[in-house]
């Protein structure tokens, strides 16, 4: 790995994080991956979600790291340890706290969703992302969702047979969209009712 992603990560080094932008694309391409999976074993770690600092660390190296694979265009060498960390974001809680606020894990998913998903129109790419993306469909969080929906309708068109085994979870989750629009609506209903 890059000396400076090493040291970075390794000692979670907030202060020099920024110094990744500083670096060549192609300088640190063949640390991407290797990177990837010491963010998954940070984000993985108990006091994450507590852990501003850390969350920080990732967060830039995650805009980091994906802005390289767009410029280098390395998504299929990279691809699977981007989606492996991606995953992982399904083991903890991705419904927003407070007012709208995403859990670290979801910031983390986000970002890495436009990062592969973009590339809907590469077919070894996504043979690795849809059967993961689709999971997070249910997952409770509507705009990830929505963004998700975006992504898989883009997938669809440029080669549909990558859907075909996660219809099921799809329509479910259209299904769900639909009955909380309905319960809206009825709640609103209502709520004219009372006020006429």
């Amino acid at each position: 790995m890059h000396q400076l992603f090493s040291l970075v990560l390794g000692q979670r080094d907030l202060s020099r994080a920024g110094d990744l932008f500083s670096l060549q694309d192609a300088d640190i391409e063949d640390s991407l991956s290797e990177a990837l999976e010491q963010i998954k074993d940070i984000s993985s770690s108990t006091d994450y979600l507590t852990n501003d600092n850390d969350q920080a660390v990732v967060e830039i190296c995650i805009t980091r790291i994906t802005t390289a694979i767009r410029e280098t265009q390395s998504i299929e060498k990279h691809g699977k340890a981007l989606v492996a960390l991606w995953e992982s974001c399904l083991e903890h809680n991705l419904k927003p706290v407070g007012k709208d606020e995403d859990t670290p894990h979801a910031k983390i998913a986000s970002d890495i969703m436009s990062c592969i998903l973009q590339n809907y129109n590469r077919p070894p790419v996504m043979a690795l992302a849809v059967p993961v993306a689709v999971n997070f469909l249910q997952r409770g969080n509507k705009e990830l969702c929505r963004n998700m929906s975006s992504y898989l309708s883009l997938a669809a068109i440029a080669k549909a047979d990558l859907l075909v085994d996660h219809t099921e979870t799809i329509m479910k989750s259209v299904l769900q969209v639909l009955k909380e629009k309905l319960k809206l609506r009825r709640a609103f209903q209502l709520k004219l009712k009372i006020f006429n």
